[in-house]
């Protein structure tokens, strides 16, 4: 109503991606770096070419699987074809990206109506794309005004049909006045016209757009830290958006610092070329929290044992459930390796808290701070976590898996051509085509068929991310138990594509050990941790090597010693090599690592 009254209609939008931007280049000021002279001119090669690979996960309005895959073909190259692209990804106007892509490899074969129109064409290859240019082609070819212009655009946004009538009357009159053009042709340009309005885009709207776009991918480009570490601390409480940063960093082979009591922020930080993961991002501890936390500690000095940090922090803020969420996700791993002892031992740290707090309101000294060690009660007996076991509640503590996968061990002997990894799926994905997949159950919901039985919604998790997918009631009823949440299956996924949705459904599910993923493989590489004992696989071993399997190899122990030097043994005999395999080792004490050899 604004308009009708006569007024301006302005919208203001809130975009959290300046926000982003902004404390990108606070941590580059902060450690004495700064954008370079393309940040203004906008014409950065090195963006240009990040954006034509599609790598544009989290850059403002280029990051969706679609937009990806237009970017691929569009290869944009300045922000002009940026901006028509962000225009043209759209319903309606994409079906003409195809013809832009051609015009611009080809710019010879781009033909116009009329030889006035090229010049109002020309810059995105004979489509018309945006409001501004349906304005224009009124202008030079029907001498409208501005104005006149402006109420045609108008128009045929609305689609009236009474205005319609009129304004292609005053078209064609128009045309054959100001260029003695026939009534066909003009009725056919404003056909044209009346095609593009319906949902052309304001080109400035897109211009603002393709501008913070080009920012965020030329920090994506030349400051990935920071950018990624920005990018993270605006999405604090969104795990999804977390997860997939996490993975962007260790695909681009940035370091992902583990969150630490005694080193880490309350948010994301940047710190030697790597991101520091926030405190405040670990569920049930909360960002008011965790900073009161590193305020004590950037006060006080570091938190010298387990013992001075439950006596130090208020239990106000931190309280039973934050020690446990610290002690799962590894923040507490200065002061004690075995995140069993100090989950036991949340209980008994909650209440030191709370009754330090009473002495320090009482006007009394601390519990703790000048005893000796033997005057301190004794942390719970608990025997150490293996590999599945610390992972599981790394992943409760912090939403995925940080440290590393399940089915890390899997992946160096996946059969990558048969094998769809999640983060492979955008670009594999073909309506009606299945797909192989692999996978730990991470969440299941069942529901209850219109038909009768149940079906159910399905999160599976591998090493490069999650997903979600339906298992109708004759999969779930046949696979029941094995689709339980932590088993790890091998799935032949059906899909159904539509553009940007993709949507999946199980079709057969196998054991991940029963499938056949796996290239021939010729041996496993089993890592010890400092100070295990050896004699913990001798048990196992001895199994593997009894079990008939066609999948057989040697077995190599890497024992690092405390001088850091590593001792590698080749057991004798061969053993069973398979998944089976692989997991019963990774679930022995001790054992940091299996990695399965590819055969020579």
């Amino acid at each position: 109503y604004a308009e009708m009254a006569g007024l301006v209609k302005f919208d203001f939008l809130g975009l959290k991606t300046l926000t982003v931007i902004d404390r990108a280049l606070k941590f580059l000021r902060r450690d004495g770096r700064a954008v370079g002279p393309e940040w203004r001119s906008l014409d950065d090669e090195e963006t240009y070419d990040l954006m034509a690979s599609g790598d544009t996960l989290g850059v403002f309005q280029l990051e969706g699987a679609g937009m990806r895959d237009t970017l691929r073909k569009v290869r944009p190259h300045n922000l002009e074809d940026v901006i028509a692209i962000i225009s043209l990804y759209r319903p309606g106007p994409m079906e003409n990206i195809p013809l832009y892509v051609q015009g611009k490899e080809d710019p010879a074969s781009v033909t116009y109506q009329h030889p006035d129109l090229k010049p109002v064409l020309e810059a995105t290859y004979g489509v018309p794309v945006y409001q501004e240019q349906v304005m224009r082609m009124a202008q030079e070819i029907a001498g409208y005004s501005l104005g006149e212009a402006d109420l045609l655009r108008r128009a045929m946004g609305k689609k009236k049909l009474e205005e319609m009538i009129a304004q292609r009357q005053r078209f064609v009159e128009g045309a054959a006045a100001n260029k003695d053009m026939h009534a066909t042709l003009a009725n056919e340009i404003f056909d044209t016209m009346e095609k593009f309005a319906g949902y052309g885009f304001n080109k400035s709207h897109a211009a603002a757009y393709a501008l913070i776009g080009y920012h965020t991918g030329y920090l994506k480009c030349h400051f990935p830290v920071e950018f990624l570490a920005a990018s993270m601390s605006l999405d604090l409480g969104n795990t999804d958006k977390l997860a997939a940063f996490f993975q962007e960093a260790r695909r681009l082979k940035i370091p992902v610092l583990a969150p630490d009591v005694n080193s880490s922020t309350a948010d994301f930080d940047v710190r030697d070329g790597a991101i520091v993961y926030a405190l405040g991002a670990l569920k049930g501890v909360g960002l008011e929290a965790m900073k009161h936390v590193v305020e004590i500690r950037e006060r006080d000095g570091a938190f010298r044992d387990i013992y001075d940090f439950a006596e130090r922090v208020d239990p106000r803020h931190i309280n039973k459930k934050a020690f446990e969420s610290l002690a799962k996700a590894g923040a507490l791993d200065c002061f004690d390796k075995n995140r069993a002892r100090l989950l036991a031992a949340a209980p008994m740290l909650a209440q030191m808290a709370a009754s330090a707090a009473e002495d320090r309101q009482g006007g009394q000294g601390g519990l703790f701070g000048d005893a000796e060690p033997a005057l301190r009660p004794v942390l719970p007996a608990a025997r150490a976590w293996n590999g599945q076991q610390r992972l599981d509640e790394e992943f409760r503590s912090i939403g995925f898996y940080f440290s590393g996968h399940p089915l890390d061990d899997v992946l160096a002997g996946l059969d990558r051509e048969r094998v769809t990894l999640v983060m492979e799926l955008e670009e594999r994905a073909t309506d009606g085509k299945p797909l192989e997949m692999i996978g730990i159950v991470r969440a299941r919901t069942d529901k209850p068929a219109r038909n009768g039985g149940k079906f159910a919604f399905l999160t599976v998790s591998d090493p490069t991310g999650e997903l979600e997918m339906m298992v109708f009631p004759e999969t779930l009823s046949q696979n029941y138990d094995l689709l339980q949440v932590g088993n790890a299956v091998a799935l032949t996924v059906g899909v159904k594509r539509n553009g940007e949705e993709i949507r999946l459904n199980a079709e057969r599910v196998l054991p991940l050990e029963a499938a056949r993923v796996n290239r021939v493989m010729g041996a496993l590489k089993v890592r010890l941790a400092v100070g295990a004992n050896p004699g913990e696989i001798a048990g196992v071993v001895r199994h593997l090597a009894s079990l008939p399997d066609a999948e057989r190899g040697d077995i190599l122990v890497e024992l690092p010693l405390d001088d850091g030097r590593v001792v590698t043994l080749k057991l004798p005999q061969t053993y069973t090599i398979s998944l089976k395999a692989q997991r019963a080792l990774k679930d022995v004490p001790g054992v940091e690592r299996v990695e399965a050899m590819q055969a020579a």
